[in-house]
């Protein structure tokens, strides 16, 4: 590695173990992420790419019962189908794990702890979403409605995704279950809270200081939410999840950590499950501690507001960085995102991918029929980084035979062909000329 090496955390999304990817999952996250890691790792640059399957929540308990197979029996198959669907595609992670091992459950309850220490969470008695039929909390995802604020129909129970802002189910018009369609009830449950109205003044200061380094839309997104943040619950009435490491909630069936607080801290309890296996326990720190070091998030549009808001929120709050201050957690203070990568959504002949409505193509049906640099290519020169983009057979024939292989691989070849034929081998540079400086650093 040379002197000027950096170490940079590549930390691509966690798909939810409830199915196989299609192409629209991986355009946003996976892709994306892979291409800038090896980039990066070209240049000199020491990588860390980590990440899995995030596995807890009311959505995985619910499809398991639809089945008939416990919550950790579908979380295994569908670790194992999206561990193949991301191995075909190429992704050069250093690790992909998942969020039920017990070394994510022990770094969960340690940034709770510390986050808790230091006044950041509080218990507070809320108004929760069950399901009359089922005596179930119903996830805030699963409860639409209109939303009080635009009007929208299709407003979710968390957020809006017309005005971009964050709601609670309780404030839906009209809200019912998209379960079963039934109108959910409203009852009195202790909660804890992620204090974000704590971190205005920080969050303020770290996303203003990111003009013109972000995409527009994503910091537009992020400093729009500043003027309304709102204490965020973090436990839920479950029995599937990160136990509340508090006396008198650790043993409780019926309260864990909320799906969302323990998948971002995924990034972090990766890197450090990746530094043990490879025998140094410590190797974690130089990503996450050392000031000069680099991370990298990459997702899709629907999930900013977690990247960007909550998960520096609890990064800062952990670290003692608040409007509370507090004291660094027991692993010390941790590395901010350099930068939030999201990417908008990927269409298919004009229609939103939908597993359930049969838009869709799934990866594993699309590498079964074509090699995957095909599909890379696309999604480089095509796929939806600045603005939605739509996919459709006819352009990615035209790419494919048009640029991929007309072009580039016409070029590729025919310069291998040369090269073999003249000297045996891919020359040695030799002392580059002014000409050469300009034409590698236009390339």
């Amino acid at each position: 590695m040379s002197s000027s090496s950096r170490h940079i955390l590549t930390a691509p999304a966690w798909p939810y173990a409830n199915g196989p990817r299609h192409i629209g999952h991986v355009s946003g996250f996976a892709l994306p992420a892979d291409m800038f890691s090896r980039f990066q790792r070209m240049s000199g640059n020491q990588v860390l790419m980590v990440s899995g399957t995030d596995e807890h929540g009311t959505p995985i308990q619910v499809q398991a019962d639809k089945e008939g197979v416990t919550a950790r029996e579908l979380a295994d198959r569908y670790n194992r189908v999206i561990a193949e669907d991301l191995l075909g595609l190429g992704m050069s992670y250093d690790l992909f794990t998942r969020t039920t091992t017990a070394n994510h459950y022990k770094v969960v309850q340690e940034i709770f702890k510390g986050l808790y220490d230091n006044g950041y969470i509080f218990p507070h008695t809320t108004m929760g979403a069950i399901s009359p039929s089922t005596g179930r909390t119903l996830p805030d995802r699963y409860i639409e409605g209109t939303c009080p604020i635009c009007g929208y129909d299709g407003a979710r129970g968390d957020q809006c995704d017309n005005c971009g802002n964050q709601l609670d189910p309780i404030d839906l018009i009209n809200p019912v279950s998209r379960i079963n369609g039934e109108t959910p009830k409203f009852v009195e449950t202790e909660h804890f809270m992620l204090d974000l109205p704590a971190f205005t003044d920080a969050l303020g200061a770290y996303l203003r200081g990111k003009q013109g380094q972000w995409r527009p839309n994503v910091l537009k997104f992020s400093l729009n939410l500043l003027d309304d943040l709102q204490p965020r619950a973090i436990s839920r009435d479950l029995d599937w999840g990160v136990p509340i490491p508090l006396d008198g909630w650790r043993d409780n069936p019926a309260k864990k950590l909320y799906v969302w607080f323990d998948a971002v801290i995924g990034y972090f309890s990766a890197s450090v499950e990746w530094a043990r296996r490879k025998g140094d326990p410590e190797a974690w720190r130089a990503w996450w501690q050392d000031p000069d070091a680099l991370a990298y998030y990459f997702m899709g549009k629907d999930n900013i507001v977690f990247h960007s808001e909550i998960w520096p929120a609890m990064l800062m709050g952990y670290s003692g960085q608040g409007d509370k201050g507090g004291t660094p957690g027991s692993l010390g203070s941790l590395n901010l995102p350099t930068e939030v990568v999201s990417s908008e959504f990927l269409t298919m002949e004009g229609r939103k991918f939908s597993s359930s409505r049969q838009v869709v193509i799934y990866v594993k049906d699309f590498l079964d029929r074509y090699d995957v640099d095909a599909l890379r290519y696309y999604v480089a020169v095509a796929g939806p980084e600045n603005q939605d983009t739509d996919f459709t057979w006819a352009e990615f024939v035209r790419r494919n035979n048009d640029e991929l292989v007309a072009a580039w691989g016409n070029l590729v070849n025919r310069s291998i062909n040369m090269a073999a034929k003249n000297v045996g081998a891919i020359p040695e540079a030799g002392e580059l000329t002014d000409a050469d400086r300009a034409l590698l650093e236009r390339s």
